[in-house]
């Protein structure tokens, strides 16, 4: 195995030769094992040299979603004998198909120790007990997610999702001091606490640590201030990643609210103008694609993959909790991306506009009704519970975004309790058109 152990706390020049020979033993393997691959690159060899990266084509998920059905269950970019293969998770489906993902024992390791690596850094530990509330129903989110917080030395409660009553109390009685799950299902507790537990408070329940994932929002801070006041508690990012590479290779620290790359050892990097494929630096202020290549993969091995991730880097220095990975934000997915009069727009800024009012309970829906070009960003905005539209909510919120975001946005305020609050990921654009 050629994870190194604290590999995301050592210097990049310490990492080089160790990345280089990675790369030169997985481009060989995926070479020799990968008929997807080989096909992609027409036979020919791929470089040596792991910044000649960019010699090499693009991967994508469309390309994986034509693979499974050609070839099942796994596609031919299973490189493994299937004998090998000793879990099979499914993922969300969230954006389009679902995909059977195969790991091997060894890739369960590594997926394992690195997504620990972001939970620690998120400040989960020994002495702490966190409860997981993410769907194990095949999702990687459960069982592998589960099994990361387990490598920090915290003690975790494989709770999952539905009977939320019962998390209450479970919370209550057994000293539960940290959650794990998406940003939005707190909402869930909330609704249960007030309808089911009269007199209890949220912050009543002692949550003091909030390790969330799966979703956008958690940058604006408006969103993470509303978690401290009704909560008591502190909301991380502790769990971004990509299911088809790694289930969780990034994390926000106590110190900085960026995301920290924490498996350089086993996992490299690029960006790329989304629409011309032209590199672009990892550098301060570098906006761009997020793209990956494993350099430790036994079963499924991705070479230069799409993520369709776009990302900000924010800082390539090393941080004072010790992580000396780039740090960057996910400004939103290339395929939530609405383009309002040339304005690249995306969730996450809708969500801090949205955020910013009180009356308001954060959630919201973009509801595409017409294929683009689109004059205006359609917006659903849900009030907040006990709260009333005095009849000029919708023009402030406009007005809002076209200070802010410079686009123009036609608003509808929708009551309290309209759109589902769910345990798993919550889509927020909608497209209804073909």
């Amino acid at each position: 195995m050629t994870l190194i152990d604290g590999g995301h706390r050592l210097p990049p020049e310490t990492l080089a030769a160790h990345r280089q020979a990675a790369w030169e033993r997985q481009s060989a393997y995926v070479a020799r094992t990968s008929p997807f691959y080989r096909r992609l690159w027409d036979g020919a060899a791929p470089p040596k040299r792991l910044e000649d990266l960019p010699e090499l084509p693009f991967s994508d998920k469309a390309g994986l979603r034509l693979s499974q059905p050609a070839h099942p269950p796994f596609g031919d970019y299973l490189a493994a004998p299937r004998e090998k293969v000793a879990r099979l998770h499914r993922t969300s489906g969230t954006t389009g198909q679902a995909m059977n993902l195969a790991m091997s024992a060894r890739d369960c390791e590594i997926t394992e120790a690195v997504g620990g690596r972001a939970q620690a850094l998120a400040g989960l530990g020994p002495g702490i007990t966190v409860v997981h509330c993410l769907n194990y129903q095949m999702w990687m989110g459960g069982l592998t997610d589960h099994l990361t917080l387990e490598r920090t030395g915290a003690t975790v409660v494989p709770f999952g999702v539905g009977s939320t009553e019962l998390l209450v109390r479970t919370i209550l009685e057994t000293g539960i001091t940290a959650i794990s799950c998406t940003p939005s299902y707190p909402a869930v507790l909330e609704r249960v606490v007030a309808e089911r537990f009269p007199g209890l408070a949220p912050a009543d329940l002692g949550l003091r640590l909030g390790l969330f994932g799966g979703e956008p929002g958690l940058d604006d801070p408006a969103f993470r201030q509303r978690f401290r006041d009704t909560w008591g508690m502190e909301p991380r990012n502790a769990n971004y990643g990509v299911s088809d590479v790694f289930c969780n290779f990034a994390a926000q620290c106590p110190g900085d609210t960026a995301l920290h790359f924490v498996a350089h050892d086993v996992l490299h990097a690029e960006l790329i103008d989304p629409d011309s494929g032209a590199p672009k630096p990892i550098a301060p202020g570098a906006e761009g694609e997020l793209v990956l290549t494993h350099l430790e993969r036994e079963c499924q091995p991705l070479v230069r993959f799409r993520t369709g991730d776009i990302v900000a880097i924010t800082g390539t220095e090393a941080c004072g909790c010790g992580c000396t990975g780039f740090r960057f934000r996910v400004i939103g997915r290339s395929d939530d991306m609405v383009v309002v009069r040339g304005l690249n727009m995306f969730p996450t800024m809708v969500a801090a506009v949205v955020g910013g009012f009180d009356e308001l309970s954060g959630d919201y829906r973009i509801v595409l009704d017409s294929p683009p070009p689109h004059d205006a960003l359609p917006v659903q905005a849900e009030l907040a519970r006990g709260r009333t539209d005095d009849g000029g909510l919708a023009a402030r919120l406009e007005a809002a975004f076209k200070a802010k975001l410079g686009a123009t946005a036609r608003v509808t305020i929708v009551p309290a309790g309209t759109f589902p609050v769910t345990e798993g990921k919550t889509k927020r654009v909608i497209r209804s058109h073909p």
